[in-house]
């Protein structure tokens, strides 16, 4: 059983909710996360009636979830959540589609990048300041440099920013800059960070581990929610297979599967699913009409000349082609395409 205390709780009704537990010969595990605290109760729990702790001064909410993610599961809430970045809201009706170079290489490259993308529509702008890398002499991103050119992108363009936190140890600096955190493919299993996130009140971008099972996947999320950071989103972007025509094999049952089993948002990322440029689009459709909340793109001014991930970056260009297939996806699906202030003020004149 989870029992989920409000937002304001004291001390005094949460040691009472602690007390009640050890009486029914339970143990507690208790998160608390900046917006409110969050009790698991463990132990045989079938003879306890949830009304009993909803009734206890302090308690919004207790329940039963029988699958191992108990917090990311449609059984603790079926509603679907709604992270609201900056005044951009994913998982709702729109689309949100995010957009950026791989790496961020210079003031120059990540300005002209966020200007295309949202001229094109995007309303978040991904650029990556701390790169985990397969070769350790490839280039590993810029660290803090890069941070304050996508700072100066946001306050230039409006654009909320998402980049990548490899570690506990840069987790308060890349606070400070980032609008959303990013957890990568390799870090999918790495619980101090995912914990550590999770203390922080910064929506968070979990990416599917190279070979991570969709189970796997929700129980990894699961660390984030448990330590109270209920902002967190789920990015299908590929999973290792034998198939060596495309970079990964972008698993577009998850999307589906994913949509039934969760209440969190769900964003794909072709980019990395198929690694290479000319199959992005048709990816990225396709993520959408199978009920992706929202994409994240790789997009670069000259992709030949690109840092990291070249191939698989589209010029901006593209990019905005891309957005207009997008939009007639979403359109035939009921739904719509998020775009920035601009352009969408651009269509109207």
């Amino acid at each position: 059983m989870i029992i989920v205390m409000k937002a304001h709780a004291t001390a005094a009704e949460i040691g009472e909710v602690l007390n009640l537990i050890e009486e029914q010969g339970m143990r507690a595990h208790i998160s608390r996360g900046e917006e409110r605290t969050i009790i698991g109760v463990i132990g045989d729990e079938r003879h306890l009636d949830p009304q009993q702790w909803t009734a206890l001064p302090g308690v919004e909410e207790a329940m039963r979830v029988l699958r191992p993610y108990k917090l990311a599961s449609r059984d603790f809430q079926q509603k679907n959540t709604i992270i609201d970045v900056n005044g951009v809201k994913i998982g709702g009706d729109a689309v949100v589609v995010m957009a950026g170079p791989c790496s961020v290489e210079s003031r120059e490259q990540i300005l002209e990048t966020a200007h295309a993308v949202k001229a094109a529509g995007a309303t978040v702008l991904r650029g990556g300041a701390f790169k985990p890398r397969t070769s350790p002499y490839s280039f590993q991103g810029l660290g803090e440099e890069g941070l304050k050119y996508l700072a100066e992108a946001r306050e230039e363009t409006g654009l909320p920013i998402i980049t990548e936190v490899m570690g506990v140890e840069d987790l308060d600096l890349v606070c400070e800059y980032a609008d959303i955190l990013q957890i990568g493919a390799r870090n999918m299993q790495n619980y101090p960070l995912l914990k550590a996130v999770g203390r922080t009140n910064k929506p968070v971008l979990l990416k599917r581990g190279l070979s991570a099972t969709i189970e796997e996947w929700l129980l990894a999320a699961e660390y984030i929610l448990s330590e109270g950071n209920y902002q967190v989103m789920l990015c299908e972007r590929g999973i290792r297979t034998y198939e060596k025509m495309t970079r990964n094999t972008f698993d577009l049952n998850a999307i589906a599967v994913l949509k039934e089993l969760t209440h969190l948002p769900v964003i794909a990322d072709p980019s990395h699913g198929v690694g290479k440029w000319q199959y992005v689009t048709p990816v990225a459709r396709g993520a959408v009409a199978t009920g992706a909340d929202g994409l994240i793109i790789e997009v670069h001014p000259d992709p030949a000349h690109a840092w990291s991930d070249g191939g698989q970056s589209l010029t901006p260009e593209n990019f905005a082609r891309l957005m207009d297939d997008v939009e007639r996806i979403t359109h035939a699906i009921g739904r719509r395409l998020l775009r920035s202030r601009d352009e969408a003020a651009h269509i109207a004149a």
